[in-house]
């Protein structure tokens, strides 16, 4: 070997081979840090042997080839003149086999890492679980199509990608041997290379042969027409064409072979035609059989299909479990009802996502480099009382450091503090939310103490710090000064030594980390600390809900992260969302301080969470072992409820009659919000379910008929004790008409007293967010409620001005959700927040609180005293041209009226 050769084979190893040496034991050192390198060496050995076993095969097999066409080829240089005079010069043997090896070692390389990708698939395939439920055509279990057909099909490819490459590789060598050349009369190939070729198209057309007889597996889990999987013309078409080209490129193999013993190439010709005929002929056939008796009948024909179709999709997106109930019609509500079902409206959640997460960054934020990522839900015990809670972690911004320095990106501001939670439903005199978790360091009102608030693992924090340094930590702001402390943890790796400064200085390719005095022999370096990515480092074969949140408990923050397992080839299961299997199998716990990652087995007979278990026996622990405070915050992911609200709404019909022409499609209610139409997403809210004594911590999403806007029905998936997962859905009777969300939303905007308030609003400066209008089920009937917040032109800050709520044919808006309730329903009301500054020149308007309920001939007489003053203050506004507050006085004045109409 050469000096030149040396020096490449030292700069390839330096350029390629030490950094990914690097990066393996790097994370080594992190798996070992988390408790996982069990998980980490199953995946490192499965693409090692994968990729060793694909590797020699794959050399051998193209290395024999080449030789075989090498061996045409002269040792002794040969030249020919060409009709023009030129004289050229083939290539010998010795000067080709170099680089022929060089292309085969390349190639082998190629095909060995495609099939080292595809390591989890082989494994789950290996430790396969069968599902139980067999498909109703061919009749194999669903592991079939969800754990052997991708094993099959990686297996397809590699032989298939083995003679496309021996096949292309020996072509080029005859051609440059002289054994297949171009003559006027076509292309000449001597009788080596032919018999050589042949030998290859046998082979192809036995792979040919087993993707044929795969198309029959295939055509259970593929679209086809109006459902998933086979229909009439694939059964009865496309499936029986299939067998018939397994067979057609079985023969075509042996007329392949015929020419590779032979002389003669007709019957390699033969072979590609039968093959060709066939397989045109087939799907001829099936267009033919769509066409002519399909189409005329499509109802008649695809109802055993839709059948398997309707029943399947239940089944893989767990729907075939969902309680149905029929309501009765809408009845009115009473103020009996209204104190029945306090739990329920002592949690409506009256602030929004957005505007919640704007406040906290307003007024909780401290300082420029704390961010508020998101804004969660959940429910606690406190003050003896279940609360509704919206929660926000307050995590480090590096990049919004105003002085961004090396040691302070890394040594010196390494993590977040504390976090903001409030009631759903408080406003303050201000209208702003009421906290019970507020300030730095957190300060709370309830029995709900936080003794380490620190947080070095969340949503927002990616980049690596390092801890235990010569550098104090930044620990929070107090006044003018600031408050510092050190890791006390178990988190993050060690990186005292030298050798371990090298190692990660070169991984993260930053010196500092090898210069610098700080770093101490205890220091211990923290990476990948965003939670999602933490989470997907250890297991990438889970696919995770796009919210994780954050939860109190025994005095530390932890970040609860739902995992589902998913496949998009359970049989006849209609796709959404890009499955068409799903589960919520697993629960993952990081502790926000340690970083530990604690896996939980939610769905334990799922069969592919049990193969995930074989293959990876240390990775999840029993649901039972979760901490019972941590499990009383477990709740219904949003992720998968969304998509099975989604599915439900077709395959709610079970009918195929029904399910054909769509009869009673549903879909999410459409709602108008700031001059754009938006679908509703399922929400978290607490409330009592009909039937039920008592409220839990649900998600809801209401349905509406598609393409019409009354109210079909509303779907609830709980999260509490023994009821957590259950699905319920309740409709109502088609011929009753329940107002929808769109409809309200228009009768709000058409209110007489509402609509021109909303637009006073808007002239005078402000802006008027209107928030998500909920759904809120009472009893067996309806009310709905809006939040309105308001913005100042020169404010950032949004504030809950007013509550809106409808039921049934009437719609009232107050500053309080108990006023509103009793504006409606009567009873007393709980006072208005004190007087605040209207904000940008918005006039407040004060409104007394309604009377209590008439019980004597005094009640008679205050409620007359009351039609007096309220008439008095219609007037003055009318004086004043303030209108606004003389609709509303003048509204409050019917209602009085109304109530005096009752007898006495």
């Amino acid at each position: 070997m050469s000096i030149r050769a040396i020096v490449l084979a030292l700069g390839a190893a330096i350029f390629f081979v030490l950094p990914a040496s690097l990066d393996f034991v790097a994370d080594w050192l992190w798996f070992g840090e988390v408790g996982f390198q069990q998980v980490y060496s199953t995946e490192i050995t499965a693409r090692a042997i994968t990729w060793g076993v694909a590797f020699v095969i794959a050399v051998a097999w193209l290395t024999a080839h080449a030789r075989l066409a090498l061996a045409s080829m002269s040792a002794a240089p040969l030249t020919f003149t060409t009709r023009e005079g030129f004289t050229m010069a083939l290539p010998t043997r010795d000067q080709v086999r170099p680089v022929v090896l060089v292309l085969a070692a390349i190639g082998s390389f190629l095909l060995a890492s495609f099939v080292s990708s595809q390591w989890m698939p082989l494994l789950a395939w290996w430790n396969q679980v069968p599902f139980g439920k067999a498909d109703p055509v061919l009749g194999h279990d669903a592991a079939m199509y969800v754990f052997t057909l991708p094993a099959l099909e990686l297996l397809r490819a590699f032989l298939f990608g083995l003679v496309v490459l021996a096949a292309i590789g020996t072509a080029a060598l005859y051609f440059a041997a002289g054994q297949i050349a171009l003559s006027p009369f076509g292309v000449r190939i001597e009788d080596r290379a032919r018999r050589h070729l042949s030998w290859l198209a046998v082979g192809l057309f036995l792979i040919l042969a087993l993707g044929a007889w795969l198309g029959r597996l295939q055509e259970i889990v593929s679209p086809s027409g109006i459902i998933q999987g086979a229909g009439y013309a694939d059964v009865h078409g496309r499936m029986p064409a299939a067998l018939a080209l397994t067979i057609a490129s079985v023969v075509s193999a042996g007329l392949a072979l015929a020419t590779a013993v032979g002389s003669s190439p007709r019957h390699l010709i033969a072979a590609a035609a039968v093959y060709a005929l066939v397989l045109l002929g087939g799907e001829a056939y099936a267009g033919v059989l769509q066409r002519f008796v399909v189409t005329p009948n499509e109802q008649v024909r695809e109802t055993p299909f839709m059948e398997y179709n309707i029943a399947a999709t239940r089944e893989a997106f767990g729907l075939d479990r969902v309680e149905e109930r029929e309501l009765p019609a809408e009845a009115s509500l009473t103020r009996q009802d209204i104190e029945a079902n306090r739990a329920t409206l002592d949690n409506v959640r009256l602030w929004d996502h957005q505007p919640l997460l704007e406040t906290f960054g307003q007024i909780q934020e401290i300082r420029t480099y704390y961010d508020f990522v998101s804004v969660d839900n959940d429910r606690y015990r406190i003050n003896g009382q279940n609360r509704q809670v919206m929660l926000s972690v307050r995590e480090l911004n590096p990049s919004a450091l105003p002085n961004r320095t090396w040691v302070n990106e890394r040594l010196v501001f390494t993590h977040g503090h504390g976090l903001t939670l409030g009631p759903v439903n408080q406003v303050t005199a201000e209208g702003l939310p009421v906290l019970f978790v507020q300030d730095l360091p957190p300060v709370t009102s309830v029995d709900l103490p936080i003794t380490e608030p620190s947080i070095y693992f969340g949503e927002l924090a990616n980049d690596y710090v390092i801890v235990r340094t010569r550098a104090q930590e930044f620990h929070y702001p107090k006044g003018e000064d600031n408050v510092y402390n050190q890791y006390s943890g178990t988190g993050g790796v060690p990186i005292g030594s030298l050798w371990r400064k090298l190692l990660f200085a070169a991984h993260f390719r930053n010196y500092q980390i090898l210069l610098s005095d700080d770093i101490t022999s205890e220091s211990r370096l923290m990476f990948d600390r965003q939670i999602r990515r933490r989470v997907q480092k250890i297991a990438p074969f889970l696919v995770l809900d796009d919210d994780p949140y954050p939860v109190v408990s025994d005095g530390r923050i932890f970040w609860i992260q739902d995992a589902y397992t998913v496949t998009q080839r359970y049989p006849y299961s209609s796709a959404a969302g890009g499955v068409n299997y799903i589960r919520n199998s697993v629960k993952v716990v990081v502790d926000a301080y340690q970083g530990s990652v604690t896996f939980y087995a939610a769905e334990p007979t799922d069969p592919i969470a049990q193969s995930l278990t074989k293959i990876f026996p240390s990775l999840m622990r029993p649901l039972d072992e979760m901490p019972a405070d941590l499990r009383s915050h477990v709740r219904y992911p949003e992720g998968i409820f969304q998509l099975q609200a989604s599915v439900f709404a077709t395959y709610h019909m079970t009918n195929p009659a029904v399910f054909y022409n769509k009869e009673d499609q549903w879909e999410a209610p459409a709602v108008d919000s700031g001059g754009e139409s938006r679908r509703m997403e399922p929400y978290y809210t607490m409330m009592k379910i009909p039937g039920e004594q008592t409220a839990e911590f649900i998600q809801m999403l209401p349905f509406t008929p598609r393409r019409r806007d009354n109210l079909a029905s509303w779907m609830v998936a709980r999260s509490d004790g023994e009821h957590y997962g259950k699905l319920q859905v309740f409709a109502f009777p088609k011929q009753t008409l329940v107002f929808g969300p769109q409809q309200v939303v228009g009768r709000i905007n058409q209110d007489q007293v509402i609509s021109p308030q909303i637009t006073l609003w808007n002239q005078q400066g402000s802006t008027v967010i209107q928030g998500t209008l909920m759904v809120i089920p009472i009893e067996e009937s309806l009310i709905y409620v809006r939040p309105l917040y308001l913005r100042s032109q020169a404010g950032r800050i949004p504030e809950l001005t007013r509550v809106i709520v409808a039921h049934q044919n009437r719609i009232v808006m107050e500053p309080t959700l108990d006023q509103a309730l009793a504006r409606l329903f009567g009873g007393p009301a709980t006072a208005p927040p004190p007087a605040r500054p209207a904000a940008a020149g918005v006039t407040g308007v004060a409104v007394p609180p309604p009377s209590p309920p008439i019980t004597d001939r005094a009640g008679w007489e205050r409620l007359a005293m009351e039609a007096r003053e309220t008439y008095q203050r219609a007037i003055d506004a009318q004086r004043a041209g303030d209108w606004a507050k003389y609709g509303e006085e003048i509204r409050r004045l019917g209602d009085i009226l109304e109530r005096l109409k009752q007898p006495q």
